[in-house]
């Protein structure tokens, strides 16, 4: 049976305090993490170890085409004070991971990613296998539906803001952007998928832009993409692109579908303004889960790093307080 958390207008009690800046928070983080590679299918992925103190370790990767700096940093550093270990991880063909072409999303090969690193993070130095955690925003919120469905050994998940697919979703998002735009961007996918049959370089397109624009998203959202992900430009070897082709395998993906053969404890966290991630999806995604718990919070698609970030990471230190210590 489902539980449903409402919206924490009070935030439980962190480590710490509300008014907490990212830079004190990122510093001492960064400090005491270390860079390590894994192999999968013969192909290096690189990954941040942040050491813990409690046996548990959160492992975590980046939404769609975006590397695990701007998408992993604030919330692993905030769960690494808590005691968390945390495994970030870049996806092949991304960030500082191995494989080429580069920029090519491809679903299949990423859940075969978070495979090999759930299976590295549980073989950690001071990591307990009974207490690894799966975490993911936007896209791979999605995946995340997936990886503990068909991981029934991971002691919690975590899926925020998460896009959990179907048709729903699709129209919603594309309620901004304009027809002409919308067939440009398919036509230009098609053609990169053709070109990559005979090994072409991808065709990219960037991951946000204006309605009209060929880009993946157009929503409201998009305005606040570099002050939560790239804040002052800190992130400057981030490529905001990705491959057409991967758009269209995007458009196909239902993760959300899955949910009702998770078996650990699933948080998900929905904001009530997200015009990218369709809410209504996500929602239903956990209550097809058999023990999940609903947060929802104000704002768009990114206010867990911003507006509502200490509300964010309240209320999966809560959830991690409780699920990680029953028993």
């Amino acid at each position: 049976m489902t539980s449903t958390a409402g919206t924490f207008s009070t935030p439980p009690r962190t480590s710490a305090p509300a008014s907490t800046d990212a830079a004190s928070v990122l510093a001492p983080a960064a400090a005491t993490r270390r860079g390590l590679r894994f192999r999968v299918a013969g192909q290096e992925v690189a990954a941040w170890h942040y050491p813990g103190s409690d046996g548990s370790c959160v492992v975590m990767a980046g939404g769609f085409a975006v590397t695990k700096e701007p998408a992993t940093d604030l919330f692993a550093a905030r769960l690494n004070a808590a005691g968390h270990g945390v495994l970030a991880f870049d996806y092949r063909r991304l960030g500082t991971s191995a494989g080429t072409p580069r920029q090519v999303v491809r679903v299949r090969e990423q859940l075969a990613d978070w495979q090999a690193a759930i299976e590295y993070a549980a073989a950690l130095p001071g990591v307990d296998p009974a207490r690894l955690v799966v975490w993911g925003f936007s896209a791979t919120g999605g995946h995340v539906f997936r990886v503990a469905a068909r991981n029934p050994q991971l002691a919690a998940a975590i899926a925020q803001t998460p896009n959990a697919g179907g048709l729903a979703a699709g129209r919603a998002a594309m309620r901004y952007q304009k027809p002409g735009a919308m067939l440009r961007l398919t036509a230009r996918g098609i053609l990169d998928a053709v070109g990559g049959l005979f090994g072409r370089a991808p065709l990219l397109v960037p991951l946000g832009g204006e309605p009209g624009e060929v880009a993946v998203l157009t929503t409201p959202d998009v305005a606040d993409t570099q002050r939560a992900l790239n804040p002052d430009g800190r992130y400057d070897d981030w490529m905001q692109q990705v491959a057409a082709r991967s758009v269209l395998r995007l458009a196909a993906y239902r993760p959300g579908r899955v949910a009702g053969r998770i078996r650990c404890p699933l948080l998900v966290v929905v904001c009530d303004e997200d015009a990218s991630a369709h809410p209504p999806a996500a929602v239903a995604a956990a209550h097809r889960a058999p023990d999940a718990e609903i947060v929802r919070l104000p704002g768009g698609h990114y206010a867990p790093f911003l507006a509502s970030h200490e509300q964010a990471v309240a209320a999966q230190l809560d959830f991690l307080r409780r699920r990680l210590n029953r028993g």
